[in-house]
């Protein structure tokens, strides 16, 4: 059983920040789960390029206001209560109007120190 408090993460290499995000990373490749799962804050008044091509993502809204607009698609509001699944690999812009608190999962999981390139990608890491 793995049992963990977000106190435990914040300041410590799992806390991962950003000028426009900060993911507290519960949950890791290493902990043999399948997935991670991440505690984020996205930042008031940033817009960020996303494009998860080699992972699928979940998010689930707690805290805040914004938008995910799809490239070349639809744009859709983002507020408390509000989850969006990733499944198709979807290149998008965030934009939080005021700080988002989103619960994240991704597949295949996070080994850690993951941070966007310049067209918004994860890399894969494998061992």
């Amino acid at each position: 059983m793995i049992v963990k408090h977000l106190n435990e993460v914040v300041g410590t290499q799992d806390d991962v920040d950003t000028p426009n995000w900060n993911a507290r990373r519960l949950l890791l490749r290493k902990d043999g789960m399948g997935f991670s799962l991440n505690d984020t804050i996205i930042k008031a008044g940033t817009e960020t390029l996303i494009w998860y091509k080699n992972h699928v993502e979940a998010v689930y809204c707690i805290e805040g206001e914004g938008e995910i607009e799809v490239v070349g698609g639809e744009t859709y509001a983002i507020r408390p209560g509000m989850m969006y699944a990733l499944n198709g690999h979807e290149k998008h812009l965030l934009r939080a109007s005021s700080q988002m608190r989103m619960v994240c999962v991704f597949n295949p999981p996070l080994s850690g120190r993951e941070v966007h390139d310049k067209d918004g990608v994860y890399p894969l890491v494998e061992d």
